[in-house]
């Protein structure tokens, strides 16, 4: 398993302590349902028991508060990364985020999305494994087997990039073929792509929810497994991770201000 650590001390060799690090403002998509809230809360936690000195908030792109606006006016001049709890690149990442926090008062960075990386497949395969993915198997069971992978779409082409580099990923690590495919705004469908599988002589057709929390566009997903079919990514221990690592990132890029 990937797996990136790094937490610095706040406390220099002499016993001085350092000044507060930039705060981690994580910013959500938004959701009508409450699990999609829950789990977010829950990512919450789990980074400030990563990094108990991290300043760690929460903004919400839309449909939830705190909005990611609220959330970086209640900073001040007070500098701060947005890390998008997204999995690609597309209009949220490239306009919406930036625009917000360029509009903000706070001093910001904004970081990378969350895929493509390796620790996003790291967790796509423990929630496969978890589902039921056969681990170990025989040539003629995997001749037979594939995968689906369930994003959520975007007319953007970059996110579809983005979501097919995650595919492969995927697919080096399984060892047979996995098929980007979507809920909304983009093609294949993901009864077109469990189709052309089936057509192919794959009849063991896992989908993979390549979603951040449970939600609508989810079960539609997984509804269509005709195996089975994986959880969201949700809390697994690799997301903290990699929301870390996006953090620790954008330190490198300069702070901007509207000022």
């Amino acid at each position: 398993m990937n797996r990136i650590s790094s937490q610095p001390s706040l406390v220099s060799l002499d016993d001085r302590r350092r000044p507060e690090p930039p705060a981690l403002v994580l910013v959500a998509h938004g959701s009508r349902d409450p699990r999609t809230l829950n789990t977010v809360h829950d990512l919450l936690d789990q980074l400030r028991d990563r990094r108990p000195d991290l300043p760690v908030h929460l903004g919400h792109i839309e449909l939830n508060e705190p909005l990611l606006p609220d959330t970086l006016a209640s900073l001040g001049q007070a500098e701060a990364v947005l890390v998008p709890l997204l999995l690609s690149r597309g209009y949220h990442v490239k306009r919406d985020i930036p625009e917000m926090a360029a509009a903000s008062p706070a001093r910001t960075r904004v970081a990378a999305p969350l895929g493509p990386h390796p620790l996003l497949v790291d967790t796509l395969h423990a929630r496969l494994v978890e589902a039921g993915w056969h681990a170990g198997v025989d040539e003629e069971t995997r001749r037979e087997s594939a995968v689906v992978l369930a994003a959520a779409g975007s007319r953007d082409p970059e996110s579809a990039i983005d979501t097919h580099r995650t595919a492969q990923l995927l697919a080096e690590r399984l060892g047979v073929p996995v098929v980007p495919a979507y809920a909304s705004a983009a093609t294949p469908t993901v009864e077109t792509a469990i189709r052309a599988l089936t057509a192919r002589g794959r009849h063991k057709i896992a989908v993979a929810s390549y979603f951040t929390a449970p939600g609508l566009f989810a079960r539609q997903c997984a509804e269509k497994a005709p195996w089975i079919a994986s959880a969201p990514l949700g809390t697994h221990p690799a997301m903290t991770d990699l929301i870390l690592h996006r953090y620790d990132q954008a330190l490198a890029i300069p702070a901007t201000s509207a000022a």
